[in-house]
């Protein structure tokens, strides 16, 4: 049998999506830059896509940019707006438990002369919105924060983020990374403040290697790539047309289908947290204990409700998450010993030390991820080797 449970990393294509993809590559294949039927099929693609985004969104397809995926939707909206405020202020505000293709272009930005403050988030995984206030300066441009930890699955409330950083100034803009919380929690960036959100669409059903921006109206940003001017100029290249096609019907399916799967997913995640929580040497992070003191059952529930519905990150007392995640691979379960984007660079995770896990687990923690298509007998799979591989793998540690 095999489990998939790294929905988090990416998840597989949903067919719809797959289907009209391949209608656009092999029929209504054109460049949308050309000004025959072929390209105008095509650019309707691309018109069509960015309504059903913005319908989710309840915002104007206007303000929809289409991008390579979460990655570069993140460096845009850090560097791009940066660049574009400068002369009004030169500091910007983050969490010290972001992704790193949010903190690497700030490092960046800092090189450049940037301030940067980071809110370091209490033990439960939330950022405290008084820190924000605290924190924000006559000549702050910038605050982006995480809408859902890619890690641990921590939920920051960004709506009162957004009415703090505009309450303060309303020239400072608000950017929100979704890439974990788009197609998993109702997001309306004009009720929340937010002026860019970063969405990537393998997350949710999608392809890889595309995504969008949502850039509020009037949002001042540079664009990163120049060239032949497509999308308005603020972002040259041929557009991946069948890439854009199936990103808009993700977004469409995902956001339809929200509150059916959110309940199919947190119903998982309870099932496998009483099964984890019966086994030795196992910490469900964010959701086991509070200052030592374990969680009742109750409590533990609701804990797991307060976060992500996808996402659960586990530690292992006694075995390196290396070394249980290849063992689980071998037995064919899937998962991630931290976010994937750093699989091939292993270290510690900052995620968990910025929230106090303990230093024998940082190195001994593996992340759990679901998405429609996980199913129990995935989850009692999973829980019947897990069963069986901790006690050999502890004894081997101990050698």
């Amino acid at each position: 049998m095999e489990a998939y449970l790294d929905n988090a990393a990416t998840t597989r294509i949903d067919g719809e999506v797959l289907a009209l993809m391949n209608r656009v590559y092999q029929e209504d294949f054109g460049n949308p830059s050309s000004r025959h039927k072929k390209g105008m099929e095509a650019e309707r693609h691309i018109k069509t896509a960015k309504e059903r985004i913005a319908a989710t969104l309840k915002c104007k397809p206007e303000e929809i940019l289409f991008t390579s995926g979460g990655t570069e939707s993140n460096n845009m909206a850090l560097i791009g707006t940066a660049l574009a405020n400068r002369r009004r202020g030169m500091h910007i505000i983050t969490t010290s438990f972001e992704h790193a293709s949010v903190y690497q272009p700030l490092f960046f930005l800092e090189e450049l002369g940037f301030r940067v403050t980071y809110l370091a988030p209490a033990p439960d995984g939330s950022v405290s919105v008084e820190a924000l206030r605290e924190a924000l300066s006559p000549d702050t441009v910038l605050v982006s924060v995480m809408a859902v930890n890619n890690e641990v699955g921590a939920v920051q409330d960004v709506a009162a983020f957004g009415a703090a950083v505009k309450d303060y100034h309303p020239e400072i803009v608000f950017h929100v990374d979704a890439i974990q919380a788009y197609g998993k929690y109702r997001i309306y960036p004009k009720r929340q403040n937010i002026d860019l959100l970063s969405v990537s669409a393998h997350k949710l059903h999608g392809p890889k290697g595309c995504g969008f921006l949502y850039v509020r109206e009037k949002t001042k940003i540079k664009p990163l790539l120049y060239g032949g001017g497509q999308q308005k100029g603020m972002r040259s290249g041929t557009e991946n047309v069948p890439g854009i096609a199936g990103t808009g019907l993700a977004a469409a399916l995902a956001c339809e289908r929200m509150e059916e799967v959110q309940k199919h997913c947190y119903a998982l995640k309870e099932y496998f947290a009483q099964g984890l929580s019966a086994l030795d040497g196992v910490t469900l992070h964010l959701a086991d204990q509070r200052n030592g003191e374990a969680f009742g059952e109750e409590e533990q529930k609701e804990r797991l409700h307060r976060l992500a519905p996808h996402i659960m990150s586990v530690g292992f007392a006694g075995v390196r998450s290396e070394v249980l995640l290849h063992a689980l691979e071998e037995r064919g379960i899937y998962v991630s010993s931290g976010s994937a984007c750093s699989s091939n660079h292993p270290a510690v995770s900052g995620t968990l030390k910025a929230i106090g896990v303990e230093k024998e687990l940082l190195d001994a923690t593996v992340r759990f991820s679901f998405c429609k298509d996980t199913t129990k007998e995935e989850l009692e799979y999973t829980l019947t080797v897990l069963k069986e591989l901790l006690p050999q793998l502890r004894r081997f540690s101990r050698r």
